[in-house]
């Protein structure tokens, strides 16, 4: 039987009964809200927290009540303007309008803002001897085609020509077979296959399973460094603040396996000009490789490559860590992270 509705002393009217009727619909007793009257620079915020409180998820009670002080806080310490805020509002509304599909502006700020790799340092800490990862950046697709062992993921004349190998295992050296491997780079130009109006299928990525005995291999490009899109609110932002634009040369990769971490990272080739000045702050120091040189015409043909062009390869072997030494890891990470 449904609960007795008593609407509070000065609740007179049909109209307020049904409001809190409605409210009680809601799990919501009117009479128990504080009186939001007269709000004010030094009452607003507690009100705020106060009208949160009956929120039944503790997590997100939590969040919630850390993030509206933390903005209260910036709007109190900057002495923003009404103006100033209807521009960030404004840079907002356009952020989101070029979000699509295949294009996701706001990774794009949390990355240019430092809180990707921020996020990605607390929650992905890992074990000695794992593979580090790093941010996933805009233009991860989930349309690559699956391609064998050895295959290309980029069409012919994107590139220099690359071939990346090596073997996917767990922090003990074993092999992990049957591990699902995405990849995805820029062409020669610098540009992502998104990034073309003309796209009509993924170009440059590709998705791939190790081998038994954990190998992996494929043909690609040598990427090269790339501004970040320009052409919207977040790249004008980046340059308003006196930054250059520019990712230093990268191949992603996302690798997943059962019972192991889902591991994101890149591999940064050596010797890029913005490796130390990465826009997304993305470049960590086991992450940078090299790229050896194959001038040898029969490995060139064995590997796929057309007439036998030279190339160079990137060998690197990619350990996951299992949930267990995930965990571990983040905790001691954590336990030495105090906030500024």
């Amino acid at each position: 039987m449904a609960s007795k509705i008593i609407p509070p002393a000065d609740y007179k009217t049909e109209f307020m009964l049904e409001a809190n009727r409605r409210a009680h619909e809601h799990g919501i007793d009117l009479s128990k809200l504080p009186q939001l009257l007269d709000m004010n620079a030094h009452t607003i915020t507690d009100n705020v927290h106060a009208i949160n409180a009956n929120c039944a998820d503790d997590r997100m009670k939590f969040v919630f009540k850390n993030l509206i002080q933390h903005l209260h806080n910036f709007v109190r310490e900057t002495s923003i303007t009404t103006e100033e805020w209807m521009s960030a509002l404004e840079f907002l509304k356009d952020t989101g309008k070029m979000c699509s599909d295949i294009r996701h502006e706001y990774i794009l700020l949390s990355d240019v803002l430092g809180v990707s790799s921020l996020v990605d340092s607390l929650n992905h800490a890992k074990p000695p001897g794992a593979t580090e990862a790093c941010v996933l950046g805009p233009f991860f697709t989930e349309d690559a085609h699956v391609l064998q062992n050895g295959d290309s993921i980029a069409s012919e004349d994107k590139g220099d020509y690359m071939y990346v190998y090596g073997k996917v295992t767990n922090t003990s050296g074993k092999p992990i077979p049957g591990a699902i491997i995405d990849t995805w780079e820029t062409d020669g130009h610098g540009l992502y296959d998104t990034q073309y109006a003309d796209r009509t299928e993924p170009d440059c990525r590709g998705r791939l399973f190790s081998a038994k005995d954990g190998s992996y291999a494929f043909r690609a490009v040598v990427p090269v460094s790339y501004p970040i899109p320009s052409d919207g609110p977040v790249g004008k932002m980046v340059s308003a603040l006196g930054r250059h634009v520019f990712r230093p040369a990268h191949i992603h990769m996302q690798v997943d396996a059962q019972g192991y971490e889902k591991l994101t990272t890149a591999f940064y080739p050596r010797g890029d000009p913005y490796i130390y000045s990465d826009a997304v702050f993305g470049v960590h120091s086991s992450l940078i490789v090299d790229l050896e040189p194959v001038t040898d015409k029969e490995l060139s043909l064995k590997r796929g490559f057309k007439d036998g062009k030279s190339h160079v390869e990137l060998h690197r072997n990619i350990v996951l860590a299992t949930p267990e030494e995930g965990l571990a890891a983040r905790k001691k990470s954590m336990s030495a992270v105090k906030p500024e």
